[in-house]
């Protein structure tokens, strides 16, 4: 049977695009390796009836227009935003809370000894500042990059457009998108507040899921992408999914099923077939073969490239490149099941500050000293980790089980930075306890997923959850590699649509989606000819 499109991979991005290709009434065939849909961004069982996020833990980022075409809140998906974005302890017991409301988040920091009177009364202006910056920036991002190797007239006049939309949504001359987008986030905070503890609770974002540390340049835009089209602000995002991310998943699924879209799981690709120069279809690691004119895929670039197209046709020195993209993780993931809620001492009795994002980085020091292992390939000893509590505000992920030791509530960690050496669930475990005392006697179970963990079971070389840094060399027109970043591959009718292609990772749907456009405007030009 032939298709008018195979999608390798059913992750978030994989899904998108099956979805928008099959919303166009094209027949859509999407293969999953595993047995379970989602990759990284899936819900799994830490014990029976206790389910906690795999990998990603909000979906605070997830383009609107992608949820409204797709029909997603008549497919089953129910989101919570949580009043509190970030609460940012202290070792000493003071905190820094960030609220999603930014008024709200000046008058607290108003009375807060951490923060300088004049950061407070500074805090709204600048939030509106850095809203203004993620608007112009959004412009670019929703775009599909321009062709640097033969750039069109289209190119140019879309770029020009887009650098006037983003002119004239940050209009205040030093704050622009060209002067801030290279600069390191350190210093980019050290511009907007004096006080450590707020400069860190802002600049974490600028380091999370990378292995780039505080000072090195560009990370200010890796801040900026993570507020750019959506309302998170300096707080950030703070959205999560009844049913932990995997309803998000669950329904994508459902949207491209009803769609036409077809999905097997238990489906490794082995490679892809081509006719010369042409894509024809796949062949499976079982032998079968089956044929389609567009293959998308949904894996990291390395993985594409090296993988599934065969080395004649990407020649030598295509291979070199691909063999260099930088993927390689230091990010960490630990899951736990706890039998009460933990206690953080600067929380007190505040339940809400704990049902949003709890950021483990006091001061720009400790951020610092949290990502400077990752040069040398080493864990930190006190990592910068950012952790929700789900159940929280999703007790259902709790509630199923009727046997064993009592669960009350699971806590999901995002860690770094990591390697192979060290025991990263005792560091995490003995780090948490430090700001919520008891923690460890609360601990029923721990689950680790390592950079290697994510390599084995979700196929991500290096183990990067973004699938290729996003440091500004491998960013927009450069994202996977200069001359391919429009989501094309070097064969034609294949294509990337995973968190290796612009704009990169994050549960956004940014490239599922942009890449099913330049697949279905590529069918409507052939048809043309």
């Amino acid at each position: 049977m032939k298709y008018d499109a195979i999608v390798i991979g059913a992750g978030h991005n994989g899904l998108v695009c099956a979805a928008y290709l099959a919303r166009a009434g094209r027949r859509v065939l999407v293969l999953e390796r595993r047995e379970a849909l989602g990759g990284m961004a899936g819900t799994s069982e830490i014990l029976r009836g206790v389910r906690v996020p795999t990998l990603a833990h909000t979906v605070g980022r997830l383009r609107p227009s992608v949820a409204r075409d797709l029909g997603l809140r008549d497919q089953g998906l129910r989101l919570v935003q949580p009043a509190v974005r970030v609460f940012a302890p202290q070792p000493d017991g003071r905190a820094v809370t960030l609220w999603g409301d930014a008024p709200r988040t000046a008058e607290a920091l108003a009375v807060n000894d951490l923060v300088s009177v004049a950061d407070a009364g500074a805090y709204a202006a600048i939030d509106g500042r850095a809203r203004a910056l993620g608007r112009g920036l959004a412009e670019l991002l929703g775009r599909v990059p321009p062709d640097l190797t033969s750039p069109t007239l289209g190119d140019a006049f879309g770029g020009v457009r887009a650098g006037l939309a983003a002119r004239s949504r940050a209009r205040n001359a030093d704050l622009n998108l060209m002067r801030v987008m290279p600069m390191a986030v350190r210093d980019l905070v050290g511009e907007w507040f004096a006080s450590d503890a707020l400069q860190a609770a802002v600049a974490a974002r600028g380091v999370l899921l990378t292995a780039l540390g505080p000072r090195m340049p560009g990370t200010t835009a890796v801040l900026l992408t993570d507020l750019a089209g959506n309302d998170g602000g300096l707080a950030g995002q703070t959205v999560f999914a009844r049913g932990g991310p995997g309803a998000l998943i669950a329904a994508l699924a459902a949207s491209a099923r009803a769609n036409g879209a077809e999905i097997r799981t238990r489906a490794p690709v082995l490679r892809v077939l081509r006719d010369g120069e042409r894509v024809v279809g796949v062949v499976l690691a079982s032998g079968e073969e089956i044929d389609a004119s567009v293959v998308v895929s949904n894996l990291d670039p390395r993985s594409t490239l090296l993988d599934l197209v065969e080395p004649e046709a990407l020649g030598p020195t295509l291979s070199w490149r691909a063999s260099n993209i930088r993927q390689r993780g230091v990010t960490a993931k630990v899951n736990f099941a706890l039998r009460d809620l933990p206690r953080f001492t600067a929380a007190g009795d505040d339940v809400r500050r704990l049902r949003g994002r709890i950021l483990i980085a006091p001061s720009m020091r400790y951020l610092e000293l949290a990502q400077r292992p990752a040069k040398y390939g080493e864990t930190a000893a006190q990592p910068l980790i950012e952790a929700t509590i789900p159940s929280l505000v999703d007790p259902e992920l709790v509630r199923a089980r009727r046997r064993g030791p009592k669960i009350a509530h699971v806590l999901s960690a995002v860690t770094q930075a990591v390697s192979g050496d060290g025991d990263v669930g005792e560091i995490v475990t003995r780090t948490l306890e430090e700001y919520a005392p008891g923690f460890t006697d609360l601990t029923v179970e721990r689950r680790v997923i390592m950079p290697a963990d994510i390599e084995r079971d979700y196929g991500a070389i290096g183990g990067h959850p973004m699938h290729a840094e996003v440091a500004l060399d491998q960013w927009f027109a450069w994202r996977p590699l200069h001359g391919y970043g429009r989501y094309r591959m070097p064969l034609d009718g294949l294509y990337l649509c995973g968190s290796g292609a612009h704009p990169g990772g994050s549960v956004t749907g940014d490239p599922g989606q942009l890449c099913a456009r330049e697949v279905l405007s590529d069918w409507k030009r052939r048809r043309l000819q």
